[in-house]
């Protein structure tokens, strides 16, 4: 049997202000594609298939159509919600849904409710699914020692310990649970929301000890903490931290015997994204940039005064400029002096005007600029003494 192992659809998501809906349509070309190509009889979705608790219609529209795809494919999906999700919303009609393929597990009560699939023999794969546990919320619930990530998500798992434990007393029982968590050790990047401040919304990665395979979702970057303790990341990039990550899933083969083997599912992106850092006058003319001009650009300018029209000037060579920041060479502005002295030190008001323009811009005014601010500044002194 073969299992795909996704996480973190964000269904709705914008990147840096651009909508990116187009790019999620491809995706969901990808992951059908991979379903018919390789047989994939099983769809995991360890939480995160929205990017928010209320969906844009157009939004919801393309998870229907995503979940019609897969299954007219042949496979059956499981479902867990994850912290941008509405459970409640998610959750909806699970009931009915079960009955076409599509198994939602957004509440407590079906922690230990497996979806259970037949192996060769008188094997069975149990799949669990543990939804986001908000831990103030669930603790007493769940019967928690305390309202931690580590607490709730322990007393979620022996939930299942106990169920897998009845069954693989009848039957050979291979276990697989869906989580949507932070366990430790994991990289993270900056498209993630944290679960908690300081960290501390970690849990050991022993939690997972004796389960065949644990898929977990929440870090966007795709990695193995272990041999049976994996994120399968975003399906998309949803930062300019992820531009190095290959994104898409993990493909098991579940056999009576456990997981018979894993391997890595790639998805190309539908842009690439460009990372760049420089010298305008630079940037503006290196030919090894040529790729970058149809990418999705975050560029660093090091100029050591902050160059006028920046954003207008690089846009004309790389038009998907979303992100720009200065970092100016050597870590320091040449006048090192803090704006309330440069302030405190000027000499009259139209020097204080020129100062507030150095200070927002990062670069001193030009000599017409500082004509125009003296200009100004003086006709409007002379206006106040004529009054």
């Amino acid at each position: 049997m073969k299992i795909l192992h996704t996480s973190d659809w964000h269904l709705g998501r914008s990147f840096h202000g651009t909508g990116t809906l187009d790019a999620q349509r491809i995706f969901v070309d990808n992951l059908e594609k991979t379903v018919r190509e390789e047989g994939v009889d099983v769809v995991l979705v360890a939480g995160d298939v929205y990017d928010r608790a209320l969906p844009a219609v157009d939004v919801v529209a393309l998870f229907d159509e995503a979940l019609d795809r897969l299954t007219l494919a042949g496979a059956q999906v499981v479902i867990s919600s994850g912290n941008h999700d509405s459970a409640t919303r998610l959750g909806f009609g699970g009931r009915i849904l079960a009955r076409g393929g599509v198994h939602l597990r957004t509440r407590i009560e079906d922690i230990s409710v497996p979806v259970l699939r037949p192996l060769d023999g008188d094997a069975e794969l149990a799949i669990y699914g543990v939804p986001y546990l908000e831990p103030r919320v669930v603790a007493e619930s769940l019967q928690a020692e305390a309202p931690t990530h580590t607490a709730v998500t322990r007393a979620a798992l022996e939930r299942i310990r106990e169920d897998l434990a009845q069954r693989s007393s009848v039957r050979r029982t291979v276990s697989i649970v869906l989580a949507h968590t932070f366990a430790a050790g994991g990289a993270g990047s900056d498209s993630e929301r944290d679960l908690a401040i300081g960290g501390l919304g970690s849990v050991p990665l022993s939690l997972f000890d004796g389960f065949d395979y644990s898929a977990l979702g929440h870090l966007h970057g795709r990695q193995k903490l272990s041999e049976s303790v994996r994120y399968s990341g975003s399906p998309l990039a949803y930062s300019f931290s992820e531009a190095n990550q290959a994104k898409g899933a993990w493909l098991l083969e579940v056999t009576p015997d456990g997981i018979g083997g894993i391997r890595a599912v790639e998805w190309p992106a539908p842009r690439d994204l460009a990372v760049l850092s420089g010298r305008l006058e630079e940037l503006l003319v290196r030919e090894d940039l040529a790729w970058a001009e149809a990418a999705y650009c975050q560029i660093t300018l090091t100029d050591p005064e902050r160059p006028a029209r920046a954003m207008e000037r690089l846009r004309a060579r790389f038009p998907d400029t979303l992100v720009l920041a200065f970092a100016p060479e050597g870590g320091e502005k040449a006048d090192a002096r803090t704006y309330s002295q440069r302030i405190a030190e000027a000499r009259d008001d139209a020097e204080i005007c020129c100062g507030f323009l150095d200070h927002v811009r990062g670069r001193k005014a030009s000599a017409e600029e500082q004509a125009l601010v003296r200009a100004t500044v003086d006709a409007a002194l002379s206006l106040a003494h004529e009054r």
